[in-house]
């Protein structure tokens, strides 16, 4: 789904989950937001060509955090395209994208996918790709989990940090949060910023009101 030019919510569909990573774009490069289950390099490659943008124009992955339907594919994408792309995380969950650590949550499954992060990205970090990308550290779904602001369209990628229903910002998905307390916390960072459109890995989008939707998740006993 097109959000804005060269913003695009991509539609991945894997057994019962329908998952959102975001793909960004210019003339020069892509950026993808997640990178899905293990073994959807495929899929993200039909997913991308649908809007025109061919995988190998991908320069850059940022992750948002450790979990495994959000960095699953990330091996097989670094072993075809590994030389040309940068991968981009928070210095909290990189050792558990690495392999260093075991996955938090997921650390019973074999084989799990790693890969490396080339550099670390802060709170408040602007990113200069495809018109500026800020991140914002959104601790509590994880220790490192990270959501990423685009001031071009106001546009915000929540990552887990909420997830939506049918157009309606849902909440948090409190039995995935590590820390309940913290994730409502980090959802204040939001109402700081000029959002019109949210993008929730798990429900797609929402646009409809969102500073008073973010206030009522955050207040919610």
């Amino acid at each position: 789904m097109k959000i804005s030019k060269g913003v695009e919510m991509l539609h991945i569909e894997f057994q019962e989950h329908i998952i959102h990573p975001t793909l960004l774009w210019d003339q020069e490069m892509a950026v993808l937001i997640d990178t899905g289950f293990p073994g959807q390099m495929e899929d993200l490659r039909v997913a991308m060509e649908k809007v025109g943008v061919p995988l190998d124009k991908l320069k850059v992955v940022i992750l948002t955090h450790q979990d495994i339907d959000h960095i699953g594919s990330l091996p097989d994408i670094l072993q075809q395209y590994g030389n040309t792309i940068k991968v981009y995380a928070h210095e909290l969950d990189k050792p558990y994208i690495q392999g260093d650590l075991t996955l938090l949550k997921d650390g019973h499954l074999k084989n799990l996918p790693k890969g490396k992060v080339d550099d670390i990205l802060k709170d408040g970090q602007e990113l200069p790709y495809c018109g500026g990308i800020r991140i914002i550290h959104t601790p509590g779904h994880t220790p490192g989990h990270i959501s990423l602001y685009l001031e071009e369209s106001k546009t915000l990628i929540a990552g887990d940090s909420m997830y939506c229903v049918n157009g309606i910002i849902g909440g948090i998905h409190i039995p995935t949060a590590l820390d309940i307390d913290e994730a409502r916390n980090s959802l204040k960072k939001y109402l700081e910023l000029d959002i019109e459109s949210v993008i929730c890995y798990h429900g797609g989008l929402s646009m409809d009101n969102i500073n008073e939707q973010i206030q009522k998740v955050i207040s919610e006993p």
